[in-house]
């Protein structure tokens, strides 16, 4: 005789109340973009100035032999792009830190609130504010001069690419808020990484021109596996192979991100 499970209904609902409880903490941080639209205006200023400053400043590198682009600015604004998605996710930690000074965090683990939309919200919210600003940039790139060959593909790719590498460093980040508590610990470890992992990738120069030792440490950078991909995508005959294996390495690191993001918050929630 065979036996058959019942399926659970507490399953569904669990899964529906996460989905309601993310959305409701989601928009919680989007009513705080609106209240202070100044923020993102903010966070685009330095990305403004690499792409149109450099743009500018390195135009004629593009004559070096094996470049391979005729235009510097094509080649810099995915790198603009993917250098905002890190630089500003890096400090997501330093705004978990503010709900923990501020009592915020604590007061909603005492509410029937799902403790994983708690940190669902953080991730949604990140990744709809770096698309938003890759989108920014890739128009203001393109009224610049800048020609994308892949077409709406190669955009979208390049979106995708940058807000799974924020969800990467801004996972990271709220953990290092949530373990270290210490605003100066934030601050160190992003100032430390920011300029090597900007370096160490093919934002500003194509791995042909680097030194053999800096090639060799690109290809470990999570920062240059979303520029590879970008850029492959936006060319008009894409090496779509490439491009899916560098998407794949971004997505298993930014679920393991995600993972370590949800065990810091678990032990921060066992330690009140």
């Amino acid at each position: 005789m065979t036996t058959t499970t019942a399926p659970n209904p507490a399953r569904g609902l669990g899964l529906r109340e996460v989905i309601t409880h993310t959305w409701y903490m989601t928009d919680r941080q989007f009513r705080v973009f609106a209240r202070q639209p100044a923020y993102l205006v903010i966070t685009l200023i330095q990305p403004v100035i690499w792409l149109f400053l450099f743009g500018q400043l390195f135009r004629d590198i593009v004559d070096l032999p094996g470049f391979g682009t005729g235009s510097y600015l094509d080649y810099l604004v995915p790198g603009v792009v993917v250098m905002n998605a890190v630089s500003a996710n890096m400090w997501a930690g330093m705004g978990m830190l503010e709900e923990i000074e501020r009592g915020t965090l604590d007061r909603f683990l005492v509410t029937p609130l799902r403790r994983g939309a708690l940190i669902n919200a953080n991730i949604v919210a990140q990744g709809c504010s770096t698309a938003f600003q890759s989108l920014v940039m890739i128009g203001l790139g393109r009224l610049a001069g800048a020609h994308y060959p892949g077409g709406l593909t190669g955009i979208l790719v390049l979106i995708v690419g940058s807000s799974v590498l924020g969800t990467v460093f801004g996972a990271f980040s709220n953990a290092l808020g949530m373990v270290a508590r210490q605003r100066e610990t934030v601050i160190a470890l992003n100032t430390f990484l920011l300029l090597p992992l900007t370096f160490l990738s093919s934002a500003f120069m194509p791995a042909s021109r680097m030194p053999g030792w800096m090639r060799e440490a690109a290809r470990f950078n999570p920062l240059n596996w979303a520029l590879e991909a970008a850029r492959s995508a936006m060319r008009a005959d894409p090496d779509w192979a490439m491009v899916a294996e560098r998407g794949a390495a971004l997505i298993a690191l930014a679920a393991f991100a995600v993972w370590l993001s949800a065990r810091a918050f678990r032990g921060y929630r066992n330690s009140v």
